[in-house]
């Protein structure tokens, strides 16, 4: 078992919840994990990137190398673009369609989507629509993680655990929404 995950984003959008998250599955599953995070600027609205590294086998290195990531999971897509020299050919892209216009000259959405409709292997969703529909507005990253369960051979269970013991400190209802998302994310991608 292998997995290289590039995590993209900007500041506030999560990345580094759906490290955790996945993180947490991978090592109770009794597998090994390298994770690396790299922060463009250290404010919201920076871009964040997170390197995880799970295998069955010692892991040396905790960055992705150019075109290793099995999976680049992005919460915006125009981040997803810029992480595409690290995709595998056989790796899949899963992003949000939704922008965060954070720079007075982000390119034009359509140009974007174009892009990252090009990828072969690839799914894109309104993920801010989906974390919506489960009454989580502010979920939209474990949408994004739930998607990514169908491409990692991590038991779904052991990410629904990470979100009890990560969340469980601000509460039932935290943790049944974020469950709520994962699973809504997840019923997005496992027939792919």
């Amino acid at each position: 078992m292998k997995a290289d995950i590039i995590l993209a984003g900007v500041g506030g959008q999560g990345i580094l919840t759906i490290a955790t998250v996945i993180g947490y599955a991978a090592v109770e599953s009794g597998l090994h994990l390298k994770q690396a995070e790299v922060h463009g600027m250290s404010q919201r609205g920076g871009d964040v990137q997170s390197h995880l590294r799970i295998s069955d086998k010692e892991i040396y290195s905790d960055l992705v190398p150019a075109g290793g990531a099995d999976l680049i999971l992005s919460m915006e897509p125009m981040e997803s673009l810029r992480y595409l020299p690290f995709l595998s050919k056989e790796g899949w892209l899963i992003t949000n369609t939704v922008p965060y216009v954070n720079i007075p000259n982000y390119p034009e959405l359509e140009k974007v989507l174009k892009e990252v409709k090009k990828q072969p292997k690839q799914i894109s969703f309104d993920a801010e629509a989906a974390a919506k529909e489960v009454n989580n507005p502010r979920g939209v990253n474990m949408i994004i993680a739930g998607a990514a369960s169908s491409f990692i051979d991590i038991p779904f269970e052991k990410m629904e655990e990470g979100i009890k013991v990560i969340f469980g400190r601000k509460g039932e209802d935290i943790v049944n929404k974020n469950l709520d998302a994962l699973r809504a994310g997840r019923k997005l991608t496992e027939k792919k």
